[in-house]
């Protein structure tokens, strides 16, 4: 039975009538389309999402039967489909909010490998490839770190690709051919995706090139990596090239060098700055609740100052956190978004999420390590969001080499 409502502190099934952690109304900034849009996908992640996500999590399951499901919802690459920056980047916090791991998943899929597709394939490849991997029929991946290069990737690739003339063999497409040799690791929806982008230096000139490789293709070994203590959900591999032979038809277009691969990092930056985002709101959602619905000394912890202090701290963070990327979203809008601007984003949402999903540990007392009462899951989460996509060191430099002229990275 839930307790009675106090004087001044409402039941907890009055929550709904309490501010959003959106206290700013950011929300309203969108068109009157990409509302009803995330009021759809809100609906989608109570009823298909949320019931499920701490056992898929606890399991290290990834819930393939809901692809389908997920590819009605038609959210893959929103600025293709009309929708602004800002909408495709609450739709990640959204997710996020649910279930970090699916929104990881999405994010890999559909920013990385489908908005890659859009952005550097030529058209025979987006014909071929694009209408499967937009609806999630097939699935996709994208090898950029390996086992012993992470932040220093672009400098560091051992990958090498080599282009072999004349091949004949009908497996190669009768063309010419690169052999692929190397490994990755980390690589999100690595043990099942299709189709990965994979990064590899040619031998002919040392320059980056990128490769669309069918995952059953002889000499590819992908393993899962177990035992992590963040984004269970998501199928993290190591992944393992030998000979692999490569069409020169599948070497990736629109990719001469990785600069045009940070082009397509500085977008997937963005986006996990706004899984930082969700999950503070995640956080707060849940810490609110529990201070409303906990009685400790005869009274909820929400009367409680110190309680009432550190959700509001929760809040401004999220508050603040989202007030900046919704100015890089209208940065994005505008063409206008930088490597340093969005490494900035990226630092500062992460460093504050850091800090609020703590306290959201804290309030919720002993109940905050165990993934039953969410917060344990949210506050492990939180870890890879502060070291993927730009590790919170490496993008501070970024920004220090813009305002002082002077790199301290190496």
């Amino acid at each position: 039975m839930m307790p009675a409502a106090m004087p001044g502190v409402p039941a907890a099934n009055a929550l709904d009538s309490l501010p959003t952690a959106d206290f700013f109304g950011f929300e309203s900034l969108l068109s009157e389309r990409e509302r009803l849009k995330l009021q759809e996908l809100r609906e989608f992640l109570a009823v298909e999402i949320a019931p499920f996500a701490t056992e898929w999590w606890n399991n290290a399951e990834f819930p393939a039967h809901l692809l389908p499901k997920l590819a009605a919802l038609e959210l893959s690459a929103p600025a293709q489909r009309g929708y602004s920056h800002l909408f495709a980047g609450l739709v990640i916090a959204e997710i996020t909010r649910v279930d970090t791991s699916i929104a990881t998943f999405f994010l890999v899929h559909h920013d990385l490998f489908v908005e890659s597709l859009y952005g550097f394939g030529s058209d025979e490849q987006k014909a071929r490839l694009l209408d499967d991997a937009a609806n999630l029929r097939t699935t996709g991946a994208f090898a950029l770190t390996e086992p012993d290069h992470g932040s220093d990737v672009a400098g560091g690739m051992e990958t090498r690709a080599r282009r072999v003339s004349g091949s004949t063999g009908a497996a190669d497409g009768g063309g010419d051919v690169w052999i692929l040799n190397g490994a990755k690791r980390w690589i999100g929806n690595g043990t099942f995706c299709d189709y990965m982008l994979v990064w590899a230096r040619d031998e002919a000139d040392g320059a980056i090139r990128g490769f669309i490789v069918d995952a059953a293709l002889p000499g590819v070994s992908r393993s899962r990596i177990e035992n992590k203590i963040a984004l269970r959900t998501v199928q993290n591999a190591d992944i393992v090239f030998r000979d692999v032979r490569v069409a020169e038809a599948d070497r990736f277009a629109g990719i001469g060098s990785f600069e045009d691969t940070n082009e397509l990092l500085r977008g997937s930056r963005i986006m996990v700055a706004w899984q930082a985002v969700g999950q503070q709101l995640a956080a707060f959602d849940v810490a609110r609740q529990h201070a409303v619905e906990r009685q400790q000394f005869g009274r909820p912890l929400a009367k409680f100052q110190l309680i009432q202090q550190q959700l509001v701290t929760m809040l401004g963070n999220a508050v603040a956190s989202m007030g900046m990327m919704v100015r890089i979203a209208q940065l994005q809008q505008e063409g206008q978004a930088d490597m340093a601007q969005v490494a900035l984003a990226k630092s500062y949402t992460s460093a504050r999420m850091r800090e609020t999903v703590a306290m959201g540990r804290s309030i919720l007392g002993g109940n905050g390590i165990v993934s039953d009462f969410r917060m344990a899951k949210i506050f492990a989460d939180a870890e890879a969001i502060y070291t993927y996509e730009g590790s919170f060191e490496i993008n501070t430099l970024i920004v220090g080499r813009a305002v002082t002229g002077v790199s301290a990275i190496v």
